[in-house]
Parts: structure tokens; sequence; C-alpha cells
């Protein structure tokens, strides 16, 4: 069985958890959480994540920041990066897709089937 990483990061502890457990429903999948968009690069560029899952609105830096971040290294510019966002407009996901985003995932978010949304954009 292929062990697949993903790095997420969220500011809301509850969704933390949520994801967390969401994700841990697939065996396949090693997790790894930060409570800080600053915390993304370094920990990317260190574990190598197969996939990032990354809320848009978070203080300090922000999701577009961090993704600009990442595809500024050479370590990391290659690992696709999902957003969350409770902002469901059209026009708001193709702003991020155009930014350099692998996708979307709209919140709420369906804990059930979120570790195989997740694992279809790798």
């Amino acid at each position: 069985m292929t062990r697949r990483r993903i790095l997420f990061c969220d500011d809301d502890p509850d969704i933390r958890e949520i994801i967390t457990l969401s994700l841990g429903l697939d065996p396949t999948l090693d997790v790894k959480a930060c409570a800080t968009a600053g915390e993304v690069p370094a920990i990317a560029a260190a574990w190598v994540p197969d996939l990032i899952l990354l809320d848009v609105m978070m203080p300090g830096m922000d999701g577009p920041t961090t993704l600009a971040v990442l595809h500024d290294d050479t370590r990391t510019r290659t690992i696709p990066v999902l957003f969350m966002t409770a902002r469901t407009q059209a026009y708001e996901f193709e702003r991020l897709v155009a930014l350099g985003a692998a996708g979307v995932i709209a919140k709420p978010f369906d804990p059930m089937t979120l570790a195989s949304v997740v694992s279809s954009y790798i």
C-alpha cells in the first residue's frame, strides 16, 4: 500500500480536528496539520507532502500568500495545493485556480468524502 502525505493548514482548531479525523478514514494517507500558514513552507520543504490542503482566510499570512511562497521555492513549487473556502462563488474559485491552485473545496465540506476528494487531486 502506497502511503500519501497530506499537509493541511487551518487556523480553526475545530476544523483541524474534523479534517484530521476525516482524512484519517483513509488508511493510505499520512496527515500533518498546521495552525498557521507561516508554518507551511518550512514543513512542506522538510516533509515533502504529496498535496497541501490550505485554508484561504487566515490571520497573518493567508492562503494565497502561502501559495505564492510555496511557488517561489524550488523544493515546494510542484506540490499541488487545494484551497478550502467558505466563499463559494464561481469567480472566487476561478481566482484561486488562476493563482495556481490545483482545485478548491467548499466549506462546509462532507467529512465522510473529504479523503476521497483530496486523494483525487494527487
